[in-house]
């Protein structure tokens, strides 16, 4: 039995699956941008001195990072419905992307916090700086620019987990695949047409980052220390 492959009648469908790559893109750029803020504010209430916060924090990380994506997106689908709110499938593929993403961005920051010497914070005291500056200017952005490969890494891997985003109908370029296979019934060719497009999201996206990551991190390029 010899294997026919028909890319022609798979790659006639382009428009679809353009339209999934660019809702994955979608997806993957909304989710890194609130789960950046929501994982470094976790970080921060992680450190924080009151038991109640700081508990609260460990206790979303840690419920987070031990149960599965899926299960995670399920909960919010279908415990928002039973609220009875009612969310396009896209805004809760956000919604459990932020809230997963959050998670493991907020142990990359306070692994970042914890790299910081304790002798920078008590120089910028000495130089009478104010809280908010020295958060900012001696915590803060130097916390990000040690942690920002494992950051940016973290962010691509989000976008391929968005594949199980298929499960609640969002129209990413997974569930964009399952349509087209059955469609055509040519299930090997649409799967190796998305994997590769996969390959390409992920090159973009890495490309994007170590150009931001020159443009926040200018130091960086002049001493010529990777991103």
């Amino acid at each position: 039995m010899s294997l026919q492959l028909d890319f022609p009648a798979v790659l006639e469908r382009w428009p679809n699956f353009l339209a999934g790559a660019a809702l994955t893109l979608e997806l993957a750029a909304f989710a890194t941008v609130l789960g950046a803020l929501f994982g470094t504010l976790a970080a921060v209430g992680r450190g924080s001195r009151s038991p109640l916060i700081a508990g609260a924090c460990k206790g979303y990380v840690e419920t987070i990072r031990n149960t599965p994506l899926l299960v995670q997106i399920f909960l919010v689908y279908f415990g928002l419905a039973s609220l009875g709110l009612k969310f396009s499938a896209f805004t809760v593929a956000v919604a459990a992307l932020t809230i997963n993403v959050g998670a493991y961005t907020a142990e990359i920051m306070r692994a970042g916090f914890e790299a910081i010497p304790r002798g920078q914070i008590e120089a910028a005291e000495g130089l009478a700086l104010s809280r908010l500056q020295i958060y900012w200017h001696i915590i803060l952005l130097p916390a990000i620019e040690k942690v920002y490969p494992a950051l940016t890494s973290q962010f691509v891997l989000l976008m391929l987990a968005s594949s199980v985003c298929s499960q609640i109908s969002a129209e990413e370029l997974t569930a964009v695949a399952n349509y087209i296979q059955s469609d055509t019934y040519r299930a090997f060719e649409t799967y190796i047409i998305v994997a590769v497009l996969y390959v390409i999201l992920s090159l973009v996206m890495r490309a994007g980052f170590w150009g931001l990551g020159l443009v926040l991190f200018p130091r960086r390029r002049r001493l010529g220390t990777p991103l």
